[in-house]
Formats: C-alpha cells, structure tokens, sequence
C-alpha cells in the first residue's frame, strides 16, 4: 500500500512535464502596433564581471522610444562608473541616473521609490541588474501587456549563467527545477506572482496599490508586486521572453547562503507552512531512491526517468540553456542538494542579503534591527 505515496511525486512530474511541454508550444501573440514609450527603472549596487555587457543589452534595444533610468546607493559605488560609460557609448539614448535618498528596509525598493519620481512614462519596466536581455524583449513584453486582456503585470522566466562550480550548480536548479515549478503553479492557475527577472506594469497600477512604498519593507518586493497587481483584478502575465541573469557565487558556502535565503524567504512570504511542508512532494530524486532502497525499482526508474524528462525539456527546448544540458549529470546531486535546502530554510528567519544580515518576519517583512 505505502507504494502508492510515491504516485504524488510522479502525479507533480507529470503536470510539471505537461507544463513545459505546453510552454514549449506556446506561440507568440501577434504584435500589436500599440507600443508606447516605457521608462526603464534600474537598481544597481556594485559589479561582477557581464554587468556592463547587461546594460548595454538594454541600451541596445529596438524599440521606438524608452528611457534608462538607474539609482544607486550611494556616489562610490563601482556601478556609476558603468552608467557613465553607458551614456558615453551611447549618446542617442535617454539614460540618466541618481544616488539614492530615499530610506527602506529594501534598498532595491528605496532605489525604485526615487526612480518612479524621475521616470517620464506611464509604462514602466523594473528588472534586476545583472539581467541581459535580446534586442526585441521590450517590443515582445510590452506586446504581452497589451495583447491580452486585463494583464497588469507582464513578468519572464529565466536561464542563468556562470563561471564557478558552485555557480553553474545553482544555475542547473533554477533551469531544471525553478522553471518548471513557475510553469506548474500556472498550469494550475496559480499567477499572482512576479520574477525579479521581468516587471512590466502600468504607473497608473502602481499608484493604485500604493506605489513602491508599499513594498518597502518586504523582502520579495517581485512577489509582492505581483500579488497586489493581481488583487486590483489583473492578471500576471508569464512572457515566452526568456532572459538571463549572472550568479557570482565563487564558493559553495555563497551558493548555500544564496539559496537558503530564497527558501526562508519563499517560506516567510507566503505565510504558509502547510505549502512549504508540502514541497518535498516534488523531489522526485529524492524519492526515487527511497523507492529503490525498499526494493521498487521500477517505480524508482519510472519517478527518475520522469524527472530527467522534466529537466532536459526545460533546460532545452524551453530555455535554450546549452550550460545545463552540459552539466545534467549533475542533476541527482543538485536534487538532492535542494533537498538539504529545503530543510535548512525551515527554519530560522535570519538571511544574509546585499551584504547585511536582516531578520524576517512570518509575512516576509524586513525586520528593523
């Protein structure tokens, strides 16, 4: 009887494999004609090797009219010298920048609270730093929000790069793993969410749910975004964009601290235990071989073989990421590895974040110290 346990992983495979599958033969809409100017807000904090090649991803791009608006946290950081080679090499384009002023708990929000203030356009586009972009990913999201009907907020998967063990590791997990279960929770109508990677909403939605200040304080300010957005009546929209972001970690302790940080902070955002108790359900690794130490190694092949599915489909044709199809014999490891990181962020609410040690609350609020 108990080998029936093992029909829940393998019913998640499954969705999952459907997920990807049904991605894979998403069709892009037909683009409209509609494609108005958009402000780009971008919060920097220091530089890792490609961040100037990702800015100028975004000054390349082919698209009529945008501007490119970046704030840091103060006058010293490395980043303002890139802006200001980017306005240099790029004199055609509307960039301009500013030292933050504003407090938060969240610099990245502070930095957006500023930034909403200078931005000329009612179109506005938030992504992370280090994420580059091809040359018609404005004129594909912008056309996503325009599309479709009643979408507020446009948002992408994406595929990492990386230069160190641990890097490409972690990378292996976020094409294998993360991307799949972002396609799985749509599949099963669960969209309020929003990536770092890709924020495209209107400032008119903004303002109605209270601005960036409304988001100061929370640690997952994407989540956040798109939970709100979602409650004013609009849906989130998962782009067939696929953008790339860098991972640094030169050691396996980064790699450890930067993971177990996203599974505190999924578990602190949601306010839900029960669902985070519930995730082991999707280690299908992990579970494989429970099932073949009892002796069911048919069931353990069969769960196995599912997973493997999962992962090249997502890694392949989904992403393009020819690094994780490189480095998929690692993938029982790196299962198992989040296996270890699940447990880790089942506990305790302190994570290290942009160089600080913070403390989270049970909704995923910074803590003040």
């Amino acid at each position: 009887m108990i080998e029936w346990l093992f029909a829940i992983p393998a019913a998640y495979q499954g969705i999952a494999l459907a997920s990807v599958v049904k991605r894979v033969r998403t069709v892009d809409p037909t683009p409209t004609q509609q494609l108005p100017p958009v402000s780009i807000l971008k919060a920097l904090r220091g530089t890792e090797p490609g961040s100037y090649e990702a800015l100028c991803t975004h000054a390349e791009q082919d698209y009529p009219e945008f501007e490119l608006l970046f704030a840091v946290g103060d006058s010293a950081d490395p980043a303002l010298s890139e802006v200001k080679r980017l306005i240099r090499e790029y004199p055609n384009r509307q960039i301009r920048f500013i030292v933050r002023q504003t407090q938060a708990p969240n610099h990245k929000v502070a930095s957006l609270i500023d930034l909403a203030k200078l931005a000329r356009y009612e179109i506005i586009l938030v992504n992370d730093g280090d994420i580059h972009v091809g040359d018609r990913y404005l004129k594909n999201i912008v056309n996503s929000l325009f599309h479709s009907e009643n979408v507020g907020l446009v948002t992408c998967l994406y595929k990492a790069r990386a230069t160190h063990a641990a890097g490409w590791f972690e990378a292996l997990g976020i094409a294998t793993d993360f991307a799949p279960s972002a396609l799985v929770a749509g599949f099963l109508g669960i969209s309020e969410f929003a990536l770092g990677s890709t924020m495209l909403f209107r400032r008119s939605d903004l303002n109605h749910i209270g601005g960036f200040e409304a988001l100061g304080d929370y640690i997952a300010d994407d989540y956040h975004l798109g939970l709100k957005i979602s409650k004013l009546g609009k849906r989130v929209h998962l782009s067939t964009e696929i953008v790339e972001t860098s991972l640094s970690a030169a050691t396996w302790t980064e790699a450890w601290s930067h993971q177990v940080r996203w599974a505190r902070t999924i578990r602190a955002s949601r306010g839900d235990l029960i669902g985070y108790l519930g995730l082991p359900a999707t280690f299908a690794t992990l579970w494989s071989i429970v099932a073949a130490i009892g002796g069911w190694w048919g069931i353990a092949c069969w769960l196995f073989a599912l997973r493997l599915a999962v992962g090249l489909l997502a890694a392949g044709p989904l992403l393009n990421d020819a690094e994780a199809l490189r480095h998929m014999w690692a993938l029982p490891a790196r299962d198992l590895w989040g296996a270890a990181v699940w447990v880790a962020g089942m506990v305790g609410r302190k994570v290290e974040w942009g160089g600080r040690q913070i403390n989270l609350t049970a909704g995923g609020r910074i803590r003040p110290q």
